[in-house]
């Protein structure tokens, strides 16, 4: 199966890679890289196997890959990092940022290391005329994740929060009905961050209230529409799934064992 590969605008010098991949008795799930053109290019995320020749085709539409000077990745499962190998091959001048988890296992997988340089969560990354703050984010499927907030124009690359399961292809959040949205992501929360059932809600509600004071303007996640606009809906959206996998009917058998 190959999948087909566009790209759009998604921000000021921010283009976005897309595919929609089907997940059986799912619905579609929208897989995202991007693309940030700084003074000092960085990447973020390199694709997953079924877009082939694909990615770098619609990367090098956007971008000669020699060009870039980083690539970011949030974490090392196979849909955010198929064509990492590649990729570093095409770009010799660009430099590795993800966490220290995420460094190891670029090594666990025989990936070249010797261009990664490790960051925490909390520390900036210096692109010229934009900064990439290290987050942590509310929800991930891997603890090595770290997701990029841009303080210029407050664009939150959010990973795999903030993702949803969708019923058709859409690029923008606009397009989605937001009860769709809601119900998509609890969908998706269930299969990437089922442990969120085991997280009580006056701590999770902490952790929303950190994001949401980096007043972020634009949420792109790699598996959601772009979000522009209003943040305290996506917020609400992650609660409710969290409630909605904590009252599962599994979950609460288990509890009650």
């Amino acid at each position: 199966m190959n999948l087909p590969v566009t790209h759009r605008p998604a921000g000021p010098e921010i283009h976005q890679l897309t595919s929609f991949a089907p997940i059986p008795g799912h619905g579609i799930l929208p897989v995202h890289a991007h693309l940030v053109r700084a003074e000092q290019p960085l990447l973020i995320d390199t694709g997953l196997a079924p877009q082939g020749e694909g990615f770098v085709a619609a990367l090098r539409e956007l971008i000669a890959p020699e060009d870039l000077r980083w690539i970011w990745i949030t974490h090392t499962d196979p849909d955010h990092m198929a064509h990492f190998a590649q990729i570093l091959e095409l770009a010799p001048h660009a430099q590795v940022v993800t966490g220290f988890l995420g460094a190891a296992k670029i090594g666990l997988l025989r990936l070249p290391t010797d261009r990664v340089q490790v960051l925490a969560p909390g520390q900036t990354l210096d692109l010229g005329n934009r900064q990439l703050l290290a987050v942590r984010p509310p929800t991930y499927d891997a603890p090595e994740t770290l997701a990029p907030f841009e303080t210029v124009t407050r664009t939150f690359f959010s990973a795999d929060s903030f993702g949803a399961l969708m019923d058709a292809e859409f690029e923008h959040g606009a397009q989605v009905d937001p009860a769709a949205r809601r119900e998509g992501m609890a969908r998706w929360i269930a299969l990437d961050a089922p442990w969120l059932a085991m997280v009580e809600g006056a701590h999770f509600r902490e952790a929303l209230a950190s994001l949401r004071s980096l007043t972020p303007q634009r949420v792109l996640s790699s598996h959601l529409p772009i979000h522009e606009g209003a943040f305290d809906p996506l917020l609400a959206d992650l609660e409710a799934a969290r409630i909605a996998v904590r009252e599962s009917p599994a979950v609460k058998l288990a509890r009650a064992a």
